[in-house]
């Protein structure tokens, strides 16, 4: 067996929400396959950092999160500084990864499309909120975070009040909560869009790039996927941008690197292979070029700061 063999670690993918559960820092299981509804609250021990390597799930995730401290949130491509507060929405089946500090807390759902179906068996089809491509991250202040959060509560006193197994009230509210979250979704949405189609395309690219960063690296494989050339790709990417495509891919990357140095224990040589870099001197080059010091370095500077 190859050192690598024995070093790449692949990427989980679960499909139980309690063996997610079981890969965080909070205790709590659900009895529930199917559905869980989670209060976060900040962790006994201070100012601790929170960060989960990239991974994928079969089930859905949403949250309303409030913001007690300082704090800097990444989820897949999407980041916010210091929000006062935030919605985040993750689809089943992408690559995800997650880092921020202990001071969030708030509303967490997680459940699988069988919670609806034999009432709604098309609801995962109805919900652009979810999208299969990328994560959708909105942030907005303490006002609105209490005029959402008066709706969660709906759905979590439901849950924890009615029947541990099937939470069927809680699940009726939680549709109800879904459809009132799509149309501020889509007004959010709406404002947003973009006006043309190169910036259509860098959207695309960059939700593509973000599912798809750790085996695919060349503009070649994702102007497949999006259905151009590679030369076109590579020139709207130029000209709405400003930035070349490559430096998409390799900002995604040098970003999921540097969380892996700095949330885990996990050896250099662990991490290249695990972002699939062909052996750990490869990795090393890129680091150096993108960040500007050597992985270790890194590793040393940040341990030092914190």
């Amino acid at each position: 067996m190859s050192l690598m063999e024995k070093i790449k670690t692949p990427i989980p993918y679960y499909t139980e929400i309690n063996d997610f559960l079981a890969s965080i820092p909070w205790p709590s299981r659900t009895a529930n396959p199917d559905f869980f509804c989670l209060r976060l609250k900040p962790l006994e021990g201070g100012n601790i950092p929170v960060y989960r390597p990239p991974f994928k799930r079969s089930f859905y995730f949403f949250a309303l999160l409030l913001n007690s401290g300082k704090v800097h949130v990444n989820y897949g491509d999407q980041s916010a500084s210091d929000p006062e507060a935030y919605l985040v929405f993750h689809s089943p089946g992408l690559v995800y990864s997650f880092a921020h500090n202990n001071s969030l807390e708030g509303y967490l759902v997680y459940f699988k499309p069988g919670a609806f179906s034999f009432f709604r068996p098309d609801f995962h089809s109805q919900f652009t909120l979810f999208d299969s491509h990328r994560t959708n991250l909105f942030k907005f202040g303490h006002s609105m975070f209490g005029q959402l959060a008066q709706h969660f509560e709906a759905v979590f006193s439901a849950y924890e009040h009615s029947d541990k197994d099937g939470h069927l009230e809680a699940r009726l509210k939680l549709l109800g909560l879904l459809c009132h979250l799509e149309g501020f979704a889509l007004e959010r949405n709406r404002a947003e869009m973009p006006t043309t189609r190169q910036e259509q395309l860098l959207r695309n690219f960059i939700q593509m790039v973000d599912n798809n960063y750790i085996h695919k690296r060349t503009i070649k494989e994702y102007a497949d996927m999006l259905s151009v050339s590679s030369n076109y790709l590579s020139q709207s990417v130029k000209q709405v941008s400003g930035r070349n495509a490559l430096s998409f891919i390799a900002e995604r990357l040098a970003t999921e690197a540097k969380s892996l140095i700095q949330y885990t224990n996990f050896e250099i040589a662990q991490i290249a292979y695990q972002l699939n870099f062909s052996d750990p001197t490869n990795f090393g080059r890129f680091f150096r070029k993108q960040v500007g010091m050597s992985p270790s370095t890194f590793r040393q500077q940040r341990r030092q700061s914190n």
